[in-house]
């Protein structure tokens, strides 16, 4: 596990940029924490570190938002779905075939997820703009990354 600190958002941007670097085609990255504390920013700067050029919004009402980088991001938000079985209306299969998913609230249908995925908690800070993050990797594909994970962090975070 990682634990870091940001200091305003474009460091969580830049810290998701970070994060960004480490994945591959098929990873999930789950995000977790309460309303405003920078899930859509942290997926601004990962999206951007892949190429996106696009406006990057949260995708709260329309469910899913997909961008054409490097790799194709998906962006998702299961905020709103009330159990587990709503996720077979997003076609998280499909999804999950291309590109890298991010999926805000993701705690919520950990059961529909694939078991290897990166954890990413976000917290409120001490400060108004201040955030901290848990980032823990789940599986194997993510633990024979954890030396690059800590080496790309290290401006945020230090190792648990």
């Amino acid at each position: 596990m990682f634990a870091c600190r940001t200091a305003g958002v474009d460091q969580t941007r830049a810290l998701g940029g970070a994060v960004a670097s480490l994945v591959h085609a098929g990873d999930v990255v789950v995000l977790v924490g309460d309303l405003g504390a920078g899930k859509t920013a942290f997926v601004q700067g990962f999206a951007a570190s892949l190429g996106v050029t696009a406006p990057v919004t949260s995708p709260t009402f329309t469910l899913a938002n997909r961008y054409e980088g490097r790799l194709v991001v998906n962006h998702l938000d299961v905020y709103r779905f009330e159990h587990s079985g709503e996720v077979q209306d997003l076609a998280l299969p499909e999804l999950l075939d291309e590109g890298v998913t991010l999926v805000e609230w993701g705690d919520t249908i950990l059961v529909a997820l694939p078991a290897e995925h990166l954890s990413v908690t976000i917290r409120f800070g001490d400060g108004d703009d201040d955030r901290s993050f848990e980032l823990r990797g789940q599986g194997e594909t993510w633990n024979r990354r954890a030396d690059r994970m800590g080496a790309a962090l290290a401006p945020w975070c230090r190792a648990c």
